[in-house]
């Protein structure tokens, strides 16, 4: 297999726990936070239909499936990051790159989304969780990238 494409496989064992983590976690924290769960994955979409995007309680065609698709896609360049760097020495069973690397993987992904993209390709769940969710957003995050890479270094025992 090419170095790429391993890579790609790689990326997307990494993205599969990363994107389910993540969403539970904004899912969660929207119920938590509003009594919905449904929409701050609307939110993401402000991506493509602005704030009305954000305001949006019901699960739909036009908000809810491309806040899924945008997050997952969102997540799958993040866990690219983390395999780039973390991924291989994670996968021999080094625990400690593992857990930093999701610490570090998902702290960059903070700094991106929130203070260096333009506010139209930020996530959008800050439109609708708290503080306190959004950090459980992004930790759910940090725990969940290691997990393929983990699970690979323990088959491989």
């Amino acid at each position: 297999m090419s170095v790429l494409a391993e890579l790609l496989s790689r990326t997307l064992q990494t993205a599969g726990p990363a994107t389910a983590a993540t969403t539970a976690a904004v899912a969660a924290c929207g119920s938590l936070d509003e009594g919905n769960g449904i929409a701050p994955v609307n939110a993401v979409s402000h991506i493509l239909w602005g704030d009305e995007a954000a305001e949006q309680d019901d699960a739909s065609l036009k908000y809810t499936a491309p806040g899924f698709a945008l997050n997952a896609a969102a997540i799958a360049s993040w866990a690219g990051v983390y395999e780039l760097g973390f991924g291989q020495r994670a996968r021999r069973g080094d625990v400690k790159a593992a857990i930093i690397g999701g610490v570090a993987t998902a702290a960059l992904a903070y700094i991106t989304d929130y203070h260096v993209v333009p506010r139209r390709l930020t996530p959008g769940f800050e439109k609708r969780l708290s503080p306190p969710s959004m950090f459980a957003v992004y930790a759910a995050l940090a725990a969940s990238l290691p997990v393929a890479s983990l699970l690979a270094a323990r088959r491989n025992e």
